[in-house]
C-alpha cells in the first residue's frame, strides 16, 4: 500500500511558448527533506502523429511507466497517466529553458520541474541480498494472456535447473502499480523472494502488473476483482507446462495481493496451497480507516471528530448511488469537516479547493470503492487448502494482531484444518527487521527481507507439497 509521498504544497506556474520538438530525455529532482530526493527520469519519443513517454523512477528502481496520453499545447505539457494513477502537467520556462509543474499521484503533489537531458548516474545503494549472475536456476521471460480483459501479461519464470516437474507459487503484489520485482523504496522483495524459494527446488512466477513496465492494459480502472483474473490467468499458464508439477500450484500474496489470493484459491480448484504476507482480514473500510487515522502526516484539533469525518467519507465513497451524486456528497462533507483543518496548513482557499478535489477523485476510484466492501475474511473463511500468514509485529501499514485476529477468527469458522499464524518480531510491512516500521525508514534500511521470514515461507511451503 504504498504512495510516494505527501504534499500538500500545490504550485501554479505562468505560461510560456515552446513549439519546438519535445523528444528526448528529461529530468527532474524533488527534494523532500534534507537528505530524500525523488528523480525522474521522462523518456519522451514523438511516433506517427502523437508523443508517447515512458517514465522512470531511479530513486525508487521504479521503470517502465507507461503513462496513456503525452499533450504538449500552448506551452503546457500533460502526461495522462490516468492508466497509472498518475499525472504530469508542466508549463515551459523559455529563460530556463525548462518545465514547470507537478507531478500527481492520486492525492499526493510533487512540485517537479524537466530539464532537458539524462540525469546522473546516482550512487549505487547497498542492497546484499540482491542476486547475483550466474544464477544456480533458470531464468525465463515469459508473456501470458487475460483474454477475460483483454490483457498480456509479463514476467519472469525461475525454475531448478534440474529435470522433472517443479512446485511453483504465483507472487502477487501490492496495492499500486507494481513491477515484477515489486519494487519499492529502492528495494526489490520479490526478486530476493523468488531467488531463495527458486534455489529451495521451487519454481517462481512473478509479473508486472497491469499497465505497468512490459504488460499492457489499464492499471486504475482495474479491482481487486479484475487483478484475481491476472492471477487466475497465471495459474491457467503455469498448467499449460510440461515443467510444472500441476498439483502443487501455490500463491504468495503481499499486503493487497494477500486479499487478492484467497480470491484467486476459491475461483478454482488448482491452487494447492496459499502464504499471506501483511495480509489483511478486516473489511477494506476499516482499513482505511485505521491508516487515515494512524499515518496522517499533520495534526488535527480534535482526533475523535477528525476519525468520525473520515468515516463518514468513506460511508460516501463506498455506497452504491451514482458516482455524480456520491462526488457531491463528498464535496459537502470535506468542505464542512476538512476544510477547517486544512487552512491553516496550506493558508489559501485556492490549495484546500485542489487538495479536496484531489481526496474526492481518491475516494471515487474503481479500485477503491470496490475495496470498502470487499471483507477478506468472507473469502478467507471459504478456504479448504493450508494456510499461511505472516506479519510483522512493527508494521505500521497492516497492523499484525488486528488483521491476524480477523484471518485467524475466518478460518477457524470455516474450519480450516491446517493453517499457521505467525507474528514475526520487529519486521516491518516488507518484513524488513526496523526500528520503527514506519515507511520513511524503508529506504534506509539494506536488508531487504528478513532471512527469518524467507526460511519461515521456503519451510512451510516445502513441508505441504503433496
Amino acid at each position: 500500500m504504498k504512495k510516494i509521498y505527501t504534499l500538500l504544497t500545490i504550485l501554479f506556474l505562468s505560461v510560456a511558448s515552446y513549439a519546438q520538438d519535445i523528444s528526448g530525455l528529461w529530468n527532474g529532482t524533488v527534494n523532500i527533506s534534507e537528505d530524500k530526493s525523488i528523480n525522474f527520469i521522462f523518456n519522451i519519443a514523438y511516433i506517427g502523429t502523437d508523443y508517447v513517454t515512458i517514465i522512470d523512477i531511479p530513486s525508487q528502481r521504479v521503470s517502465g511507466l507507461k503513462p496513456q496520453k503525452t499533450f504538449l499545447e500552448n506551452g503546457v505539457l500533460f502526461i495522462d497517466g490516468a492508466n497509472l494513477g498518475i499525472k504530469y502537467q508542466g508549463t515551459f520556462n523559455k529563460d530556463l529553458q525548462q518545465f514547470e509543474g507537478n507531478f500527481t499521484e492520486g492525492v499526493n503533489v510533487l512540485p517537479l520541474n524537466l530539464k532537458k537531458g539524462d540525469i546522473k548516474p546516482e550512487k549505487t545503494t547497498k542492497r546484499p541480498q540482491e542476486p547475483v549472475k550466474p544464477y544456480p536456476y533458470l531464468e525465463e521471460d515469459v508473456v501470458f494472456e487475460n483474454t477475460e480483459a483483454s490483457v498480456s501479461l509479463s514476467g519472469t519464470l525461475t525454475l531448478p535447473k534440474k529435470k522433472g516437474k517443479f512446485p511453483v507459487v504465483i507472487l502477487i503484489s501490492g496495492s499500486g502499480p507494481q513491477d515484477r520485482d515489486e519494487t519499492v523504496a529502492n528495494h526489490k522483495p520479490f526478486w530476493v523472494l523468488a531467488d531463495y524459494l527458486t534455489r529451495q527446488g521451487i519454481a517462481v512466477l512473478r509479473y508486472d502488473d497491469r499497465g505497468v513496465g512490459s504488460s499492457t492494459g489499464s492499471f486504475s480502472n482495474a479491482t481487486t476483482k479484475d487483478f484475481s483474473t491476472d492471477v487466475l490467468s497465471a495459474v491457467d499458464y503455469l498448467k499449460s507446462r510440461r515443467d510444472i508439477d500441476v498439483n502443487n500450484i501455490g500463491l504468495i500474496g503481499h499486503s493487497e495481493g494477500g486479499i487478492i489470493a484467497p480470491l484467486v484459491a476459491n475461483q478454482t480448484k488448482d491452487v494447492s496451497f496459499i502464504v499471506l504476507l501483511a495480509s489483511t482480514g478486516i473489511p477494506g473500510s476499516e482499513i482505511s480507516l485505521i491508516q487515515a487515522t494512524t499515518m496522517r502526516p499533520f495534526p488535527v484539533p480534535d482526533e475523535a471528530a477528525y476519525e468520525q469525518a473520515i468515516r463518514k467519507a468513506i460511508t460516501i465513497a463506498a455506497s452504491y448511488k451514482e458516482l455524480s451524486v456520491i462526488k457531491s456528497e463528498l464535496s459537502t462533507h470535506y468542505n464542512a469537516t476538512i476544510a477547517p483543518i486544512l487552512k491553516p496548513l496550506v493558508g489559501d482557499d485556492t490549495k484546500v479547493s485542489q487538495i479536496i478535489n484531489g481526496l474526492i477523485e481518491t475516494r471515487t476510484t474503481p479500485w477503491i470503492r470496490y475495496f470498502y466492501n470487499y471483507n477478506p475474511a468472507n473469502e478467507i473463511e471459504k478456504l479448504s487448502i493450508p494456510v499461511l500468514s505472516l506479519n510483522g509485529t512493527n508494521d505500521t501499514q497492516v497492523s499484525a494482531e488486528i488483521n491476524q485476529k480477523g484471518i485467524k477468527d475466518a478460518l477457524i469458522k470455516g474450519k480450516n484444518k491446517d493453517y499457521k499464524i505467525l507474528q514475526l518480531e520487529g519486521l516491518n510491512h516488507f518484513f524488513q527487521e526496523s526500528n520503527t516500521g514506519k515507511m520513511d525508514e524503508y529506504s534506509a534500511i539494506e536488508q531487504t527481507f528478513s532471512p527469518l521470514a524467507l526460511k519461515e515461507i521456503s519451510n512451510w511451503i516445502i513441508q505441504h507439497m503433496r
